[in-house]
């Protein structure tokens, strides 16, 4: 019976995997098509580097401060809905934000758009895990490779509203209506009837044998190995964020780039990401989470260390792409570890990863920043490779055996 449920998932939970596979999309693609827009924004309203950074940390700030609203209004909502309108409120701030006249407003835009963003990240996830638990198997990396997808569209929709001239304005705002649109229009065919508590999902149904055998590390470890995780996870979207804050700018202002190639390097980092997405469960089946993490560290850091050391557009850009490439599997690799520790309530280690991990975001744009006031931004960006080695220190705490389950 289980290979029935596996093979011919019923037309409902078809049905609904596509519906949140839109959401994923619309969701990676209305951000990125402001990133690629932050040269003009910050060349507009006439601010340094140093304010830039404070100001685009606003986005992730929203979203620490929003993310631990986001199960109370799915049990109450249902969190479909939840999506579907942080879907529609996102795409509201985002075109505020690149209509802004002043910093202040942007900043206080991005933090609106970051606090609903994160509402529909927590929210298309839910119920991501919703239909895997009809289809019997894992499939909510599909999903993350399918942000990753709109992710590249919304960054190619930038580079060719920029290529047409297409006023900052009129771009935003014809993006976000059809965006919202296939959202609202997937609404129909997500799950009905209400979410069930996360708590009673993932760990039961992924990973009994492993907090079993993670038991054996002993409750003192614990917190070491959180912790661990927690930094691995925001290695991750430190890089993350780097290509999405810093990547245009540094090829526009560094590299001399035009502003569509300049968004090139956002681009590169999100579609080698999403390649690394696709591949990455294979890599850890064969190979085990530990060295997949170990491996994509080291490409993180060779790769784009030699872009930096040695700077030109084509080099730079596949830098970028290497270390998109690089870090695809550390936070997947980071949530399914800290569901497994031993100690914790279900569903516990993988909260405090996934909520903590948005510091990555939240602290890279002023850090870099102001050490691009300071030194330039070509050293701001030595966070990426640093982060690479990071990973290589830390990834012991994962799973070192190829996954069986």
């Amino acid at each position: 019976m289980t290979v029935d449920i596996e093979t011919r998932p019923l037309p409902a939970a078809r049905h609904a995997r596509a519906a949140v596979a839109v959401l994923f999309f619309t969701n990676g693609a209305l951000f990125a098509n402001l990133l690629p827009r932050y040269p003009q924004i910050k060349e507009d309203l006439a601010i340094g580097n140093g304010a830039y950074g404070l100001a685009v940390a606003a986005f992730p700030a929203g979203a620490i401060t929003a993310g631990l609203a986001a199960g109370v209004l799915v049990r109450r909502m249902g969190s479909a809905r939840v999506a579907v309108l942080g879907t529609l409120l996102t795409g509201a701030g985002i075109l505020a934000a690149g209509l802004a006249p002043s910093v202040a407003l942007f900043a206080t835009a991005l933090f609106l758009a970051g606090a609903m963003d994160a509402l529909t990240d927590v929210a298309q996830n839910a119920h991501g895990l919703r239909v895997q638990r009809l289809y019997g198997r894992s499939i909510l990396n599909s999903f993350h490779a399918v942000w990753s997808i709109g992710a590249v569209t919304g960054g190619l929709m930038a580079a060719g509203a920029m290529a047409l001239d297409l006023p900052l304005g009129v771009h935003l705002a014809v993006a976000a209506v059809v965006l919202v649109a296939a959202a609202g229009g997937a609404l129909r065919f997500c799950l009905p009837g209400p979410d069930n508590e996360p708590e009673g999902t993932g760990p039961e149904e992924t990973g009994p044998e492993r907090r079993g055998t993670e038991g054996a590390r002993g409750t003192s470890r614990v917190g070491f190995v959180l912790a661990a995780l927690v930094l691995i996870a925001t290695a991750g979207t430190l890089v993350e964020d780097a290509g999405n804050s810093w990547a245009a700018l540094y090829l526009s202002d560094a590299l001399h780039a035009s502003a569509a190639l300049a968004a090139w390097g956002f681009i590169a980092l999100v579609g080698a990401q999403f390649i690394g997405r696709i591949i990455g469960d294979r890599l850890v089946d064969r190979f085990g989470q530990r060295a997949v993490a170990r491996s994509g560290g080291l490409i993180t850091a060779v790769g784009m260390g030699l872009a930096l050391a040695v700077p030109t557009l084509p080099g730079t850009v596949l830098g970028f792409a290497l270390a998109g490439f690089g870090v695809a599997t550390l936070v997947p690799a980071a949530m399914h570890e800290a569901d497994a520790l031993p100690g914790l309530k279900p569903g516990s280690g993988l909260t405090i990863v996934s909520w903590l991990m948005r510091l990555g975001f939240l602290l890279s744009p002023p850090i870099v920043g102001q050490v691009a006031d300071t030194a330039g931004l070509r050293t701001g960006l030595l966070v990426i490779p640093a982060a690479g080695v990071l990973v290589v220190l830390l990834a012991g705490v994962l799973q070192a055996r190829p996954r069986r389950d």
